[in-house]
């Protein structure tokens, strides 16, 4: 981790934040670690319940925006995931990096509220615009920003609602609760599908609203549930061990005209971010700090497409109406079981070795996606996929080896996130100066957008190896995928002697 800001003659690294072990040992200590979140403010919980919402909503969105393009504005494969990677994937990351300063100069609770509001208008242009233009530049693109605002936010207020005794937990159990919001959104995405049919439509009060404009009016219910739970989030709060302070939340520009006001604090904003990274640039560190994130980024392209790239090929390999929803509910369910545990367990490891173990177990898992699908055609029959096709799927008739392989896939992909993933949201948030948590936080979603740049490409795959019409070989893109996925843990240990940071307090490091 390196020093930020400040000296440009002294290139050292920044440990992360110390927190004090837990006193007992056995199972009475395990579980002292979980209950250092009693007694937390009432803004940690409501930080909690806002990522529930912002995520359920997103998920819903995110998940269905590559049928739409397809089903209801008449985009190719290719031209939908490219419109995704290529174009939704900079602006976000863009605009999130400026949500970073913007979220130090506002205050957490005005960039919330902005950034809903934001989202709202957008989410509706979705649901209500047929003109594909209009559904575009009035709700697809401002989509954009409204949930860039919230993105940084959340882990600032994560960092700034809990104490330092709190930190690793709280950042564990943001994850989990990030992961309740897929699993609610998986099972409502499969639900509307299952009710409205793959290609139908609700009839609201005369207009015929198709299955997937459907699924966003569901996100914008989510949004609106935002307004009155971000209400609740005292001004000023900050957690401390000794207890909450309150400090006026930052105004750069108090007087003038509300939009004059918003557009300095804007151009003031992108100008300090852009001035942060000149100053990080000439750290050695932050090109350290960048090669991480830049290998994890090839973590992220198995997880993004799940949901850029998944949804078609279910639809096409495993019929209309597939449950699409439940089968990715499987890592879902899994992480809010297994995150805690890990981070929990793992306290004491450091981040650079759990991202090498967890990304190794995650390319292994897409492997078996490449395998041939009548190795798992007696399983598929057995017991166990019987009861995964039937019991928890709900599907009827005989049960295609791809639900037995897709199972297994993300069960086994799961674990290695368990391991993964939160430490890397941990890392970014721990090296922040106080005051500009949410510009440095801002920082982990940069493997984000290597995975988006990266799954732009799935449309191509799509269209050659699993296309709507014509023979399939979905095998060859999964080996396509496994390979991609197999540079990070290659990458991370090849390279681990340039890149890897030193963290105090961990006994693991070399």
């Amino acid at each position: 981790m390196f020093k930020p800001v400040g000296d440009a003659t002294e290139e050292t690294f920044v440990p992360e934040d110390s927190v004090a072990p837990v006193g007992a040992a056995g199972q009475t200590g395990f579980f002292a670690k979980f209950t250092v979140l009693k007694g937390a403010e009432r803004e940690l919980w409501l930080t909690f319940l806002i990522k529930l919402l912002i995520i359920s909503a997103y998920s819903i969105t995110n998940k269905t925006l590559i049928l739409w393009l397809s089903s209801d504005l008449g985009f190719s494969d290719q031209a939908a995931g490219a419109l995704i990677g290529w174009v939704w994937a900079p602006a976000m990351t863009v605009f999130t990096l400026l949500a970073g300063s913007l979220t130090d100069a506002l205050g957490l609770r005005r960039t919330f509220f902005l950034g809903v509001i934001i989202c709202l208008v957008a989410r509706s242009m979705m649901v209500f615009a047929t003109i594909p233009w209009l559904a575009l530049a009035g709700g697809l693109f401002p989509l954009v920003i409204g949930e860039a605002l919230g993105t940084p936010v959340l882990i600032a207020a994560t960092r700034r609602y809990s104490t330092v005794r709190q930190r690793s937990i709280s950042f564990s159990m943001i994850y989990m609760v990030m992961n309740v919001g897929y699993l609610i959104a998986g099972s409502i995405f499969d639900y509307v599908r299952h009710s409205l049919g793959e290609y139908g439509y609700l009839n609201l009060l005369g207009l015929h609203i198709t299955t997937y404009r459907t699924l966003f009016l569901v996100s914008l219910g989510f949004e609106v549930l935002l307004l009155p739970t971000i209400y609740f989030l005292r001004r000023g709060a900050e957690a401390t061990d000794q207890g909450v302070k309150f400090t006026a939340e930052a105004v750069l520009f108090a007087t003038g005209a509300f939009w004059e006001r918003i557009w300095l604090t804007i151009r003031d904003t992108a100008l300090d971010t852009v001035a942060l990274f000149k100053r990080l640039l000439g750290q050695s560190g932050f090109y350290r700090l960048l090669a991480f994130l830049l290998l994890v980024g090839f973590l992220k392209l198995i997880f993004l497409q799940m949901d850029y790239v998944f949804p078609k090929f279910g639809i096409r390999e495993l019929g209309n109406g597939a449950p699409i929803g439940h089968l990715s509910n499987i890592n879902y369910i899994l992480i809010i079981i297994l995150v805690p545990i890990i981070g929990a367990l793992t306290q004491k490891y450091s981040a650079y070795r759990m991202v090498v173990v967890g990304g190794a177990i995650c390319a292994a898992s897409v492997f078996v996606m490449a395998l041939p699908t009548p190795w798992f055609q007696r399983s598929a029959q057995g017991f166990i996929g019987q009861w995964i096709g039937h019991g928890y799927l709900g599907v009827h008739g005989s049960i295609h080896p791809y639900y037995m392989m897709i199972a297994i896939y993300i069960s086994i992909f799961s674990i290695g996130e368990a391991f993964y993933s939160p430490r890397v949201y941990e890392y970014a948030a721990a090296i922040a100066p106080r005051g500009q948590e949410a510009s440095y936080g801002a920082l982990s979603y940069i493997p984000f957008l290597i995975g988006k740049l990266l799954v732009g490409g799935g449309g191509w795959l799509l269209a050659a190896f699993c296309p709507a019409h014509g023979p399939r070989h979905s095998g060859t893109m999964w080996l396509i995928f496994a390979l991609a996925a197999s540079i990070a843990p290659i990458g991370l240990l090849v390279f681990r002697r340039y890149i890897r940071v030193p963290e105090a307090g961990r006994q693991d490091v070399e």
